[in-house]
């Protein structure tokens, strides 16, 4: 066997469920560094090089909005979800629960 397939599997599964993760963290505004911190304490890790490009990735699709401000003496980028990415949050998130419950009875 491939020692290196858990990985590629691993990363895969995680990937979709990253997306989902950022999209319901971003109902409320924050600055990258604290919406990373707030899924590492919720438990789910992600390093910047992932979350950066995922979140301009987000934006370019419309599902993002960002606004550069000024605190504490430092410029940072604000995010937050858009009328849009409200709407496929909903989407993904009744996706997301019938696929559980599909898991679920399968599993």
């Amino acid at each position: 066997m491939d020692p290196n397939l858990f990985d590629t599997l691993r990363l895969e599964l995680r990937r979709g469920s990253l997306t989902l993760a950022v999209l319901a963290q971003l109902r409320s505004e924050h600055y990258g560094y604290t919406l990373r911190k707030a899924l590492v304490d919720l438990g789910l890790d992600i390093d910047e090089g992932t979350l950066y490009p995922l979140l301009r990735r987000l934006e370019a699709q419309e599902l993002l909005t960002s606004e550069w401000r000024e605190e504490g003496g430092r410029k940072k980028r604000f995010y937050k979800l858009s009328p849009d990415g409200r709407q496929i949050l909903k989407q993904l998130l009744a996706e997301w629960n019938a696929i559980n419950q599909s898991l679920d009875r399968i599993i």
